[in-house]
């Protein structure tokens, strides 16, 4: 997870979602995923012009990359575990969202290796970052992939998890929904952390609430405060190696 952070907060560095830095992210995620054995597929689409938390960028085009195991079917039951790969415009970005993509990444190859109850597609979204006030300017890649879902494929989606935020050091793990659904996904996370200390929170500023709001049971970990947040001081020295693990194990129980 530590090797994923470094290549994409020093190597690949800030990575707003219609850049080519953001797209040599995308091409590495992808081939991460094809070398553990998952079928890669990208999704693109529009991004409008706009602020990226003080830094005017232009519209352009985005991608969501997924990866999907050998033989999937989203008709089927399946959970869907993913995590944004574009920083805002001037940050490295390894607390927010190296840290998930580097979590995604570990599941991966557990998964590849060990099996998972459900088949689990993983996705990394493009433009989760604002580019402006509103969910209208918010979610762009999540956005797009709930609305290319088809009814039998919604309905199959027994759960989504957003890592994003997940290696800030802190007492607790946050598990958080967006308060319009019945828990479940929040309540069985924690119930797979075990020993493992939790809190729970309302939270609507991450990719799960683009499927929440589709009527999809979803939830977020992560979200500690820290003083690097979205600016140039994101950088890997921020990130904490337990709390890395502790996210990672809670949603390796919950995949098993």
């Amino acid at each position: 997870m530590r090797a994923a952070i470094r290549h994409l907060a020093v190597r690949v560095g800030p990575r707003e979602a219609t850049t080519a830095a953001f797209r040599q992210a995308a091409g590495w995620f992808g081939g991460e995923m094809r070398r553990l054995g998952y079928t890669v597929t990208e999704e693109s689409f529009a991004v409008p012009a706009g602020d990226s938390w003080g830094t005017p960028v232009s519209a352009g085009d985005s991608v969501n990359v997924i990866a999907d195991p050998p033989g999937f079917d989203a008709s089927q039951p399946h959970l869907v575990v993913g995590a944004h790969l574009d920083t805002i415009a001037v940050s490295p970005g390894a607390e927010d969202n190296a840290t998930g993509v580097a979590v995604v990444r570990e599941l991966a190859r557990l998964a590849s290796a060990y099996g998972t109850r459900l088949p689990v597609r993983l996705v990394a979204f493009g433009a989760e970052e604002p580019r402006g006030p509103g969910d209208s300017l918010h979610h762009f890649g999540s956005r797009h992939r709930v609305a290319a879902m088809s009814g039998p494929e919604r309905a199959a989606v027994r759960a989504m998890v957003s890592l994003d935020r997940v290696g800030v050091r802190g007492r607790t793990v946050p598990v958080c929904d967006g308060g319009t659904s019945n828990g479940r996904v929040v309540r069985s996370l924690v119930a797979a952390a075990g020993g493992i200390p939790t809190s729970t929170c309302e939270d609507r500023a991450s990719d799960h609430w683009s499927y929440e709001k589709a009527d999809v049971p979803a939830a977020r970990l992560g979200s500690i405060p820290y003083a690097g947040y979205h600016s140039a001081d994101d950088r890997s020295g921020v990130v904490d190696d337990r709390q890395l693990r502790r996210v990672a194990t809670i949603v390796w129980r919950w995949m098993r």
